[in-house]
């Protein structure tokens, strides 16, 4: 491969999620309002939890977490398209390209790795309820959050270290609305086989893995449930999850899809619509997800409100 082939790689041109210009007033406004209820939604979570000693649980702890890791991976991807749309600029660099992608994998790995941890969780205060406290201790707590930063920053950095060895010549056309790392393995010159196998080992120890620790906790849950005597008690047991669950079912639903599907079925347009719900509508819906059906957020949620506007006023 001839070496200045490489310059033709200097940036690349984001398509986004439609190529009709009629559609970019209501895309904008539609993301727009979306990014901004995700971004209040979750800062009031982190908000509520970290000023309500009530709260300072490690299934709350867990979920501030959570509603961090999904704002930053919402800012990672939306604010760029926004920007594109208004100035109608559909160019971004290579090295913004690249570090774009860094941290939505960073972030989506977390995510991933955060959502299996929080039904662990969910599987030691039911299955084992006298002995939560002793076994989801403070120090636990700290590994089970802090080893997937560590462990999500060395799989991000490896990913972009094996996509600056590629060569990008002539086309470089991205049918995306974010440098993801499918479409852009699509349009190396050189070969890919390296990166692709990497793909496949990640996709399986951060997505299908959790997944089935996730599949397994929930097995032994409604095993546990289902013998709780009283109704009232199983349906105390079972609301505890149905958030979580509702979270597990948007998230793996649309990743799987895209990571770990043939690349004759994923076309450009279902890894785009995939996208969208775990890059924008899942960290917009966790807030709701968890405060609606949480009495105790709720109520913080109530008090965190009643002081900002007593404060103010």
């Amino acid at each position: 491969m001839e070496p200045q082939n490489r310059t033709s790689a200097s940036e690349f041109l984001l398509l986004g999620l439609s190529e009709k210009p009629e559609q970019d007033t209501l895309l904008f406004s539609l993301f727009l309002c979306m990014y901004l209820i995700t971004v209040v939604g979750n800062l009031l979570i982190i908000l509520a939890i970290s000023s309500d000693l009530r709260l300072h649980t490690p299934m709350y702890f867990l979920l501030a977490n959570l509603s961090l890791v999904d704002l930053c991976l919402a800012t990672d991807t939306i604010p760029q398209m926004l920007v594109n749309i208004q100035t109608k600029n559909k160019a971004i660099s290579y090295p913004c390209c690249l570090t774009q992608m860094y941290f939505f994998h960073f972030f989506g790995i977390m995510d991933s790795v955060l959502i299996s941890v929080m039904a662990y969780d969910r599987f030691v205060a039911i299955c084992h309820p006298l002995h939560y406290t002793t076994i989801m201790s403070p120090r636990l707590c700290g590994w089970l959050v802090g080893g997937p930063w560590v462990f999500s920053c060395f799989v991000s950095l490896t990913h972009i270290l094996l996509m600056a060895r590629l060569v990008f010549c002539g086309h470089n056309e991205l049918p995306h609305y974010f440098c993801d790392l499918t479409p852009l393995l699509r349009l190396s010159c050189t070969r890919t086989t390296v990166n692709k196998i990497f793909v496949l080992l990640v996709a399986g120890m951060v997505i299908a893995t959790p997944f089935v620790c996730i599949l397994a906790s929930y097995t032994r849950i409604i095993v546990a449930i289902l013998k709780v005597p009283s109704a009232g008690g199983r349906k105390k047991a079972f609301s505890t999850c149905s958030s979580h669950l509702s979270v597990v079912t948007l998230f793996y639903g649309t990743t799987i899809g895209v990571y770990l599907c043939p690349s004759s079925v994923c076309t450009a347009v279902k890894e785009k619509a995939s996208a969208v719900m775990y890059t924008a509508v899942t960290p917009m819906l966790n807030p709701f997800i968890y405060s609606l059906r949480n009495r105790d957020l709720k109520g913080s949620l109530k008090k965190l409100v009643n002081r900002k506007i007593t404060s103010s006023s």
